[in-house]
């Protein structure tokens, strides 16, 4: 098996983008996983492409091994060779099956399964070509944490050549050697996962920062020395005239004379400093700096004055017909409460959050409810929403959109705003209502690294009560404090737990 994958001066643009994907990109891929990070729009499922040589460079080439597989986002159709797995009898197909956890009647019933179990299906079969390279993306969306693990533990047994395209942060700590940071139209290779990779990377912005300042500081001073020495030069003439003297003063002209000559001393002294000033802009202009995002983005009424904002009694509910039952206590929401309800998948969670919005007693502008997907039609509704608000206020949903991570302008020129982008809008919307409550089902599906690290931030300055299901832990571990958690009793039954903390 061939040991590395190699981009060797690769160029790559699409005729519908005004600036090219990929330029000069010159990088060597190793056995073991490598993560692709970036931006949407970025170019990481391209550089996937690339890679397994769905795509050509336009300029370029790439070196790779024969045999490679690259795993789409999207598990809309049943893969052909599915029953051959299913069915295969040879130790490597029952190891696959068993490893990720393939049932013999899935290609049976393809449309009922999770996108979990799709994915893992998809995962199964490129494990069985046995490719030289394989690329994955989003292998996690919309898995729970056992499925994560599960997912996990069979990448970890690959031993070729593997380019990970994900938004799960622990997926990419856990796996990868090195990452790809596609940031600013540039490429560059960290060693490490992505949280010791986006240290580098923070570490280097900040350090290119304190220096843009200090040589900021270094061309002012010298703009304030010229600006002084002008003033001088400029009066000069007035001082040094003869024309006051005494027709016999002979000392006077000698001391004039000798300031003359000093004079024109200190007019090659000033062209030395308009010298140094063109020398220290140049300097500061070829520092470039990216600026550091401001989350100042809550008002200060953003927080109920009641003691509690929702106080439902004990009950039960059935997710689905076929599905089982799941029993909770006695739920209260304090008005500063952060509270992270998490369970496996089908054990109800989004039934229960749709439970507490119908139950709410709260102006209904006071809430925000965020479900786990939006609706083509709601999300043009929303959109309309926005633009039909006046001036000021649009202006500053506009503002809060931009530092959760995406240009304005696209985000209103659109027909249909993408499932990233409307999560965006419909927090800035909530944002601007000052509301005091706000229930997210899984808020970092369909966004971008950046963006979660944006909406984290923006979360974390929340005065309001917050009520988040998802499947991304760190995300949770970082914004709430009390954990609701669904547990399975019995194959018909779940139960709802109440912990103060997290393990």
């Amino acid at each position: 098996m061939n040991e590395s994958l190699d981009f060797l001066n690769v160029h790559f643009w699409y005729d519908t983008l005004a600036k090219p994907l990929f330029t000069g990109f010159t990088v060597r891929f190793p056995l073991g996983w490598t993560g692709i990070v970036g931006a949407n729009g970025a170019g990481k499922s391209t550089l996937l492409r690339l890679a397994v040589g769905e795509l050509s460079p336009l300029a370029g080439t790439i070196e790779r091994p024969h045999e490679s597989v690259y795993c789409e986002q999207r598990t809309d159709s049943e893969p052909e060779t599915l029953r051959h797995l299913l069915l295969a009898t040879d130790p490597d197909a029952c190891q696959i099956r068993g490893r990720l956890g393939l049932e013999p009647d899935w290609a049976d019933r393809w449309d009922t399964l999770s996108h979990g179990e799709r994915k893992r299906a998809q995962i199964a079969l490129a494990f069985w070509r046995q490719p030289a390279v394989l690329a994955l993306d989003e292998p996690s969306n919309h898995i729970d944490a056992d499925a994560r693990d599960m997912l996990l533990d069979a990448l970890r047994t690959y031993r070729g050549i593997g380019l990970l395209v994900s938004h799960d942060r622990e997926l990419l700590d856990g796996l990868c050697r090195q990452c790809v940071f596609l940031e600013h139209g540039k490429a560059e290779l960290r060693r490490g996962g992505y949280t010791k990779g986006k240290a580098q990377g923070d570490a280097r912005a900040a350090e290119l920062r304190r220096q843009h300042a200090q040589a900021r500081r270094k061309l002012q001073r010298i703009q304030r020395e010229m600006s002084r020495r002008r003033e001088r030069a400029a009066a000069e003439p007035r001082m040094r005239s003869k024309r006051k003297l005494a027709r016999g003063d002979s000392d006077g002209r000698a001391k004039i004379n000798e300031a003359r000559v000093a004079d024109s001393k200190s007019g090659a002294s000033l062209r030395q400093l308009e010298g140094r000033a063109d020398q220290a802009a140049r300097k500061l202009a070829a520092i470039r700096i990216v600026k550091e995002d401001k989350m100042g983005v809550w008002l200060p009424d953003a927080r109920s004055r009641r003691d509690l904002l929702f106080r439902i009694e004990s009950g039960r509910i059935r997710p689905g017909p076929d599905g089982p039952t799941l029993q909770f206590p006695e739920l209260a929401m304090p008005s500063d409460g952060r509270v992270a309800l998490v369970g496996p998948n089908g054990a109800g969670k989004t039934s229960l959050l749709q439970h507490i919005v119908q139950s709410l007693n709260l102006p209904p502008d006071r809430i925000l409810y965020m479900p786990q997907e939006i609706a083509a039609g709601d999300s043009q509704r929303i959109l309309n929403e926005v633009r039909a608000l006046d001036h000021e206020r649009l202006g500053r949903v506009l503002d809060i959109v931009n530092r959760l991570g995406s240009e304005v302008e696209p985000v209103l020129q659109t027909s249909l705003p993408s499932p990233g982008e409307i999560r965006k809008i419909l927090l800035a919307l909530g944002i601007v209502r000052a509301c005091h409550l706000i229930l997210l089902d899984e808020p970092t599906n369909h966004l971008d690294l950046p963006s979660i690290e944006c909406l984290e931030r923006a979360l974390a300055n929340c005065p309001c009560a917050m009520l988040l299901v998802s499947h991304d832990r760190q995300f949770l571990e970082r914004l709430t404090t009390t954990r609701w958690q669904i547990k399975r009793v019995s194959d018909r039954q779940m139960e709802l737990q109440i912990m103060r903390a997290w393990d």
